[in-house]
């Protein structure tokens, strides 16, 4: 498969290209007789593979899109789609292992993140390394943010390959990217499902992929609660590891960094340094999409059912593909009546 050929060749690359400008786009000349379609493609880590068969099963029903807006890795399998690219994505999803994905996890001490994410980007650079964004045959933005100011950047120019990897900078676990002159890391934390973006870049008719709309029970409220330290009776043990079983074949230095992923040691009942972040970039970003879902609603939504899929669970990617495939499908009668409904004003 060509993404295997891709991942053997990446490790003995060099990064390397442009700093991409940090800009808005031009609206693409519109198409005739139709409205323009637009999909915000949003973050979940391993969820994101979903995407792929959300892309995949739209594409069937002749539904193609002109803007493609994606946060994390939206932005990755939105801009790997644009490029022509996701057949091969898939194989190489469908490929992953426990053991491989520990591979690609270039672990080092005294980074502003556990990962620094040289060998991911190599690893897309092989093929995507020379594609820009304003060559894509679609409007598209990765959406990131700024570190230090909070501000949400579009990233709408410049090299593809940088562009994703800044959007999936997840805080605390992968190093920030500079570009433009700015410190960038994962667009989440400001614009989770990035509807916003995909109208400015020119939709007329959005559809939204929410990673995250299968996690019932998140953001109840718990009116009266007990103080007692030590009393368990009436809450479940909390574990907020992400998946950490895959870590058991880590070796050298990332063992080091092990025992931050999840309960450093059995007679210890708190949950690890990285599962606390996590969990609290989840959190944030459910409550963040939620409030700007509220004030810029999708004309359609996409849910894939992945509330049992963990956030370091990419080497279930069959399962997650079809989970995707599956709500698209479940979607198709009110995406095309949205697009059916909205009038072409021009």
């Amino acid at each position: 498969m060509l993404w295997d050929r891709i991942a053997r060749r990446a490790f003995g690359l060099g990064g390397g290209g442009d700093t991409m400008n940090i800009e808005t786009v031009g609206r693409q000349e519109a198409p005739v007789g139709r409205a323009r379609l637009g999909l915000a493609l949003g973050g979940g880590a391993a969820r994101g593979w979903a995407h792929i068969g959300v892309l995949k099963t739209l594409a069937k029903a002749g539904i193609k899109p002109d803007v493609i807006a994606g946060t994390s890795i939206g932005s990755l399998v939105g801009g790997v789609f644009a490029a022509g690219r996701l057949q091969d994505l898939e194989d190489w999803a469908r490929s992953l292992t426990k053991r491989r994905m520990v591979g690609l996890m270039d672990f080092h001490i005294g980074g502003s993140g556990l990962i620094s994410g040289e060998r991911l980007k190599r690893l897309l650079g092989t093929e995507l390394m020379n594609i820009k964004i304003e060559e894509l045959p679609v409007n598209y933005a990765a959406i990131a943010t700024e570190l230090g100011t909070g501000h949400e950047i579009w990233l709408t120019h410049g090299l593809l390959v940088d562009a994703m990897r800044a959007s999936y900078a997840l805080p605390g676990v992968f190093d920030p990217v500079k570009l433009g002159g700015r410190w960038l890391m994962d667009g989440a934390m400001v614009n989770p499902i990035p509807v916003s973006a995909a109208r400015a870049l020119g939709a007329d008719v959005v559809i939204c992929v929410n990673l995250n709309g299968d996690a019932g029970g998140r953001g109840t409220i718990i009116q009266s609660h007990r103080a007692d330290r030590d009393d368990t009776s009436m809450t479940p043990e909390l574990d907020v590891r992400p998946s950490a079983t895959w870590l058991s074949s880590i070796s050298g230095a990332a063992q080091r960094v092990r025992s931050l992923v999840g309960r450093a040691q059995d007679d210890n009942p708190a949950p690890g340094l990285v599962g606390v972040m996590i969990d609290a970039f989840n959190i944030t970003q459910d409550r963040i999409s939620r409030s700007r879902l509220a004030g810029d609603p999708p004309d359609a939504m996409i849910s894939p059912r992945l509330g049992k899929i963990g956030l370091f669970d990419f080497h279930r990617a069959a399962e997650i593909i079809e989970q995707g495939e599956l709500a698209a499908e479940r979607a198709i009668d009110d995406i095309t009546a949205a697009i059916a409904a909205c009038p072409v004003l021009r």
